[in-house]
């Protein structure tokens, strides 16, 4: 028995499809139990509730990354870490 090349199963395309459905039905939940909080707490306006819904994949701060811990990220990556000096367009 011959097979044809509609017999081969592309495992790795099937893996990152399953891998895309995944990610889509967590995104799907969790952005309708966003939407249904904001709900409950009686949102004052459509942009506070669209706020809510938008922001649903962050999460919180732990206490360890608020209180004094030194940043890993600085926040301008142009200004070179303690002299507070900007890095020039030439040094680009």
């Amino acid at each position: 028995m011959a097979s044809s090349q509609r017999d081969v199963i592309d495992f790795p395309s099937l893996e990152r499809e399953l891998q895309a459905a995944v990610e889509s039905e967590q995104k799907h939940r969790r952005e309708n139990e966003a939407k249904l909080r904001a709900v409950s707490q009686r949102v004052s306006s459509y942009q506070e509730f669209r706020d809510l819904v938008l922001a649903s994949h962050l999460k919180p701060l732990e206490r360890k990354d608020k209180d004094g811990a030194p940043r890993r990220q600085p926040w301008n990556p142009l200004v070179a870490p303690g002299n507070g000096h900007h890095v020039t367009s030439d040094r680009l």
